[in-house]
């Protein structure tokens, strides 16, 4: 039984990899999250049975019910909310990381395996809070802007020393309880303190380390219980976390440290000089336009998926391809609230995987773009990132749609996006701003070509 529990193991880790190696193309994608879901229903199953301690009806019991939640989950939570689901999901795996180590520890528990009760508590617990407030963040139930008070670095020190110091004192002291108590306690707030400088318009990159945080809570509870494929896991998870949290930092050009500590969106007021004035069109003079062109180019951001317009934006693709017009899709690294968004839009509405281009494909094409439509984005189409050495997301690598020769940018009004600035963009001599709400402008677009 034992060899056969250990071959599973195995069995359970190829999947993983397998299913990873397939997630890093949208083609795939679908497939890998099922192997990769397979893989875990079955190390579930076999570190179930592996314990002794529970029974088949148990495992049947948790596996309809968890199978339950998770499709309701799917089925209800929106598009829009995919970013608070996955916040959630974080936060709640750093929380079984936490439980598992907790429960981990016995009288004969040597110091290595309280270390790793230790990390795992500590990653767990702050993961667990961090996840919560990016989640409050991401649905607009908190301020979205980064909390930064005087002193904050001083109280975050001694937050992290008091950590070390109960952790020492449990190692050395398991038998008093209380020790643990207080890491469990201080990790809960350090998870809080340190999101909380973070604002919104970094919540991409922290969704992404969070994930890797989570893994590596799932590392250390593997460690603390003996369970080779959840150091694996977890391993997995936790290096593939920060990989996606690198890639994204690059895409911002901005270091991991100045997304965690500058409180990035605390300060508002943009110096940028802004020349011309904002130029709106009607969906009918756009038609026209639209009706001539023989390349556009599609940018989403967040008010697509605001507005529930993927499907619509599909449409108009597919009469635009019958007008004999090329079209393509420009997605940037952090456009929306989490890795990835965009694709997942998309993807949902059918787009074709070889429409989506990424920033570097997209930017050396959009000089001999006839239209550039942006959806709802507004960062990742800032050309003060160019222009304005003052500005605070100068050097940031975005999407040169200004370059297009006619710029259609769909708003609901001039408000600015997650950095909180002026957009030079929208005053473009070749921008016009289609007013409204996206769903509603692009519908009409659609039934002028109809």
């Amino acid at each position: 039984m034992a060899t056969l529990i250990q071959f599973a193991y195995v069995v359970s880790a190829a999947l993983f990899i397998l299913g990873l190696k397939n997630l890093g193309s949208p083609a795939t994608a679908r497939k890998g999250n099922l192997i990769s879901a397979s893989g875990m229903l079955l190390a579930i199953v076999v570190a179930l049975l592996d314990q002794g301690i529970v029974e088949y009806q148990f495992i049947i019991l948790g596996i309809l019910v968890g199978g339950v939640i998770g499709a309701a989950v799917a089925r209800l939570v929106a598009m829009t909310a995919m970013p608070e689901m996955v916040a959630l999901f974080n936060g709640f795996g750093g929380l079984a990381s936490l439980l598992v180590g907790w429960a981990a520890i016995t009288p004969l528990a040597g110091t290595i395996t309280l270390v790793t009760v230790v990390l795992s508590v500590l990653i767990g617990g702050l993961t667990f809070t961090g996840s919560l407030i990016a989640y409050g963040k991401l649905s607009e139930v908190i301020d979205g802007k980064p909390v930064m008070f005087k002193g904050q670095q001083i109280v975050n020190s001694l937050i992290v020393l008091s950590i070390l110091g109960s952790a020492v004192m449990f190692c050395l002291e398991p038998s008093n309880s209380q020790w643990l108590y207080l890491v469990i306690g201080l990790a809960l707030v350090f998870g809080v303190m340190a999101v909380i400088p973070i604002g919104g318009a970094d919540m991409p990159v922290v969704i992404s380390l969070l994930n890797s945080y989570s893994g590596l809570a799932a590392c250390a509870a593997g460690f603390a219980i003996n369970n080779n494929i959840l150091i694996v896991a977890g391993s997995l998870v936790g290096a593939s976390g920060i990989i996606l949290t690198q890639i994204m930092c690059k895409a911002m050009n901005r270091s991991l440290g100045n997304v965690l500590f500058s409180g990035f969106g605390s300060v508002t007021d943009d110096t940028t000089e802004v020349e011309g004035e904002v130029k709106p069109i009607s969906v009918d003079d756009a038609y026209y336009v639209l009706e001539a062109a023989s390349n556009v180019a599609i940018v989403p951001g967040y008010g697509m998926a605001v507005a529930q317009a993927q499907h619509v934006v599909k449409e108009l693709q597919e009469l635009l391809e019958q007008n004999g017009c090329e079209v393509n899709y420009g997605i940037h690294p952090v456009a929306g609230r989490m890795p990835g968004h965009m694709n997942v839009l998309l993807a949902e509405a059918d787009v074709s995987y070889d429409q989506l281009l990424e920033m570097d494909d997209i930017n050396p094409r959009m000089e001999n773009v006839d239209v550039c439509i942006v959806i709802g984005a507004n960062d990742v189409v800032n050309p003060a990132a160019r222009e304005s050495e003052s500005s605070p997301i100068y050097g940031m690598p975005v999407i040169n749609v200004d370059h297009a020769r006619t710029v259609f940018v769909l708003k609901r009004s001039m408000a600015s996006g997650f950095a909180g600035i002026e957009n030079p963009l929208f005053y473009k001599e070749n921008t016009r701003m289609l007013f409204g709400d996206a769903k509603e402008s692009i519908g009409g677009l659609i039934r002028e070509f109809e």
